[in-house]
């Protein structure tokens, strides 16, 4: 009797595409879920950044880093009017406590320019004689972006006044350091990842069979 061999078990390719199918959505849906859970954390770092909570900002940004590490985010960011697809946050700014951290140093140079002689007398005083009521009328706080930019600016109207306004642009902090920016690796050891890496096989194997069949059709024209 002749011994029967081992039933062999053959995918054939519109099989793997049907298959790919379900595979591509489940991709889709994963993906999405942990993009939600990065904006869901995102956004828990800049409400603390508005509610002027140091505490809580670095607690929140701890937990963001954490999960954008471990995790695969693709996100779409805005670049110089064009959108582009990035893994990870994107930029993000912590706009509240650059404000706070800027309005300090306009403070302490308040202090320095009280004292320094200069012919047009206390120039700071004299900006804020221009910048209270404007901002009284406008309803800006008194660590409002527009209040420190009105300032700056009415300080620097004054002669004699470009070393002491030199000093007060060095005083304050570096936009950079506000500026936030995560980078998600491209591949980690989840269910999100290994969905991706399954995906890529099936679509790797059905290249390289229609690449044979390609190639199959093309020699049988020459035969």
């Amino acid at each position: 009797m002749k011994k029967r061999g081992r039933p062999k078990f053959k995918i054939k390719t519109w099989q793997l595409i049907l298959i790919l199918i379900p595979v591509l959505f489940l991709d889709a849906t994963l993906l999405r879920m942990d993009h939600i859970k990065m904006t869901k954390l995102r956004d828990a770092v800049l409400a603390a950044d508005e509610a002027e909570n140091d505490e809580e900002i670095a607690r929140t940004l701890d937990e963001l880093k954490k999960f954008v590490f471990s995790n695969i985010v693709i996100n779409i960011v805005e670049d110089n009017g064009t959108q582009r697809i990035t893994f990870g946050t994107g930029p993000f700014y912590l706009e509240h406590q650059y404000i706070r951290a800027a309005n300090a140093a306009l403070k302490e140079a308040e202090s320095k320019l009280r004292s320094d002689d200069n012919p047009n007398g206390n120039v700071y005083a004299l900006a804020s004689d221009v910048c209270s009521p404007l901002a009284a009328q406008n309803g800006w706080t008194w660590n409002d972006s527009r209040f420190i930019n009105c300032m700056l600016t009415e300080i620097n109207k004054y002669p004699a006044t470009d070393e002491i306004q030199d000093k007060i642009i060095a005083s304050l902090p570096s936009t950079e350091l506000y500026r936030k920016n995560y980078a998600s690796p491209i591949f980690v050891p989840t269910l999100t990842g290994f969905m991706l890496l399954v995906t890529a096989i099936i679509i790797v194997v059905i290249f390289i069979r229609f690449l044979i069949w390609l190639i199959l059709r093309l020699s049988l024209l020459f035969v």
